[in-house]
C-alpha cells in the first residue's frame, strides 16, 4: 500500500485476533515510529511490547488500580478491567521521554512521541494489520505508570492494541478538508 493510500484510508480496528505482528513486522513498525517529526533529533519516545502472559498481568494491574481507586467496585467491573488487555494479541505501550532542552519545549517532545505513535498505527494499517490507539484512566494513573517503569520525565501516550483484523476494515468517514483548512494572510 502506498503512503497516501494508507494516510487517506487508515481507520482504527478494534476487533483484533491472533496472530500478533511477528518480529519482522514489529521491526517495520518500529522503523516507522523512528521517522516521526522530531525537533532537535531528541527521539523523545520509547515503547513497551506486551504480549502473552504480560497481557494477563497488565489486566491484573488494571484491576488492582481500579479497586484502589473505587473500593466499592463490582465484580463485573473488575472483570472488565482485567479483560481490557486481552482485546488484542499484542499491546505496544507508547511512552514520551522528555528532557530539558532550551530549544525544544516539553510540549514538542510530547507531540513528537504522539507522532511516532501515529506512525506505528498507520504503518500497521499499510501492512494489513489492525490497530487502535487507546488511552483512558489506565493511561494517566500514576500507579500504572510506576508499575510499567515510567520515570518522572515520562508520560504514557497510549496503548496501541494490535493484531490481525477480525473483520475487514470499514471505509473511513468522508470529511471535507475545507472544514479544517483555510488560508491566512496579513495585510
Amino acid at each position: 500500500m502506498d503512503a497516501l493510500t494508507a494516510l487517506h484510508h487508515r481507520v482504527s480496528i478494534t476487533k483484533l485476533v491472533e496472530p500478533a505482528p511477528d518480529k519482522e513486522q514489529l521491526k517495520q513498525l518500529f522503523l516507522a515510529a523512528l521517522r516521526a517529526a522530531d525537533h532537535g533529533n531528541m527521539q523523545p519516545w520509547r515503547f513497551l511490547v506486551v504480549e502473552g502472559e504480560g497481557r494477563v498481568n497488565l489486566g491484573k494491574l488494571f484491576a488492582q488500580v481500579a479497586r484502589a481507586s473505587k473500593p466499592d467496585i463490582t465484580g463485573p467491573e473488575l472483570e472488565r478491567f482485567e479483560a481490557m488487555p486481552l482485546r488484542a494479541p499484542m499491546i505496544i505501550v507508547s511512552i514520551a521521554c522528555t528532557r530539558e532542552n532550551p530549544k525544544v519545549p516539553h510540549i514538542e517532545q510530547i507531540i513528537s512521541a504522539g507522532a511516532a505513535t501515529q506512525n506505528v498505527i498507520t504503518a500497521a494499517f499499510a501492512m494489513g494489520l489492525g490497530a487502535v490507539w487507546r488511552t483512558g484512566d489506565m493511561a494517566y494513573d500514576m500507579r500504572v505508570k510506576k508499575a510499567l517503569g515510567l520515570g518522572v520525565n515520562e508520560e504514557l501516550i497510549g496503548y496501541i492494541y494490535i493484531g490481525t483484523p477480525a473483520v475487514p476494515a470499514h471505509l473511513p468517514r468522508q470529511q471535507n478538508p475545507e472544514t479544517f483548512f483555510s488560508y491566512w494572510s496579513q495585510e
